[in-house]
């Protein structure tokens, strides 16, 4: 398998004439490499909804840090993040505890708590490493050399799931342990409307959640909002949809036939907010 390292050098030679971006960062080259490489596959055309240079920049996420993502899920955010920091940073994917949930099938027991092995193997083999190479555990297996040494932890889309399940707290507490005195919390996730009912957005699983209940299980787990943007907001989804947030793009849960398909497509995927924790005093 070609190395990504070899594809990333190359591409950043090229990308040392790119244009600044739009909200005024200077153009990071080795960022735009890793965003223009062919073994990205089709990931890149959901750039234009989750703004990942843009992103990754208000989050002060730099190529030497160490960066910890929590569920990589399907993997979208460490195409980008793995070949970005592995060449002079470090990149660990930590997952919540596997033992005590509930699983709707044994296959879904067995992915669960396969993960920490499956997601070691593939990552190196995109990375062209041996799997010793990969940091990945869950909370309740954090090695003891990671405490204290993370720059950045980030939750993408990920703080519903954690909301409905109880779980929150846990990787929370995992995040603040693995992170140094000035490291931060980056999180984009699915924005409720305004006016919007803890009811309605707390307590069921729509997928958006409210800003001051995202900031709220922050705080009771010892961080303080540091800075929040409008890089991933989306005005076109009224973000109301009996179906969730999964009505709209990648997902498209309503199939095929819904007549409306288009319409969802023409919004794009959903209203995000983006905002930026560090440790509280």
């Amino acid at each position: 398998m070609r190395s990504i390292f070899a594809a990333t050098a190359v591409l950043a030679a090229a990308a040392l004439a790119a244009p600044a971006m739009a909200d005024g960062h200077s153009e990071n080259a080795e960022l735009a490499a890793v965003l223009a490489s062919d073994m990205r596959g089709d990931d890149g055309a959901r750039d234009q909804y989750r703004n990942p240079a843009e992103t990754l920049a208000f989050f002060q996420i730099e190529p030497n840090m160490t960066v910890a993502e929590y569920g990589p899920g399907g993997g979208w955010y460490t195409r980008v993040l793995a070949p970005y920091l592995m060449p002079s940073g470090k990149y660990i994917a930590f997952n919540q505890d596997s033992d005590g949930r509930d699983y709707r099938t044994r296959a879904q027991e067995a992915r669960s708590k396969g993960w920490t092995e499956s997601f070691k193997s593939s990552l190196a083999e995109m990375m062209d490493v041996e799997a010793d190479a990969v940091t990945a555990f869950e909370t309740d297996e954090m090695p003891d050399d990671v405490a204290g040494t993370v720059d950045r932890v980030v939750i993408f889309r990920s703080m519903h799931g954690l909301n409905i399940g109880n779980r929150a707290d846990t990787v929370l507490k995992a995040a603040r342990m693995m992170l140094k005195d000035d490291g931060m919390v980056g999180v984009v996730q699915h924005r409720a409307p305004e006016g919007a009912s803890y009811d309605d957005y707390g307590a069921r699983q729509r997928g958006y959640m409210r800003k001051q209940d995202v900031v709220a299980i922050f705080a009771a787990n010892g961080f303080e909002l540091a800075a929040e943007s409008e890089i991933n907001a989306n005005a076109k989804d009224p973000a109301n949809w009996e179906r969730g947030v999964w009505t709209l793009p990648p997902v498209l849960a309503t199939g095929k036939d819904d007549a409306k398909r288009s319409e969802y497509i023409a919004i794009g995927e959903s209203d995000r907010m983006t905002l930026l924790f560090k440790k509280a005093e």
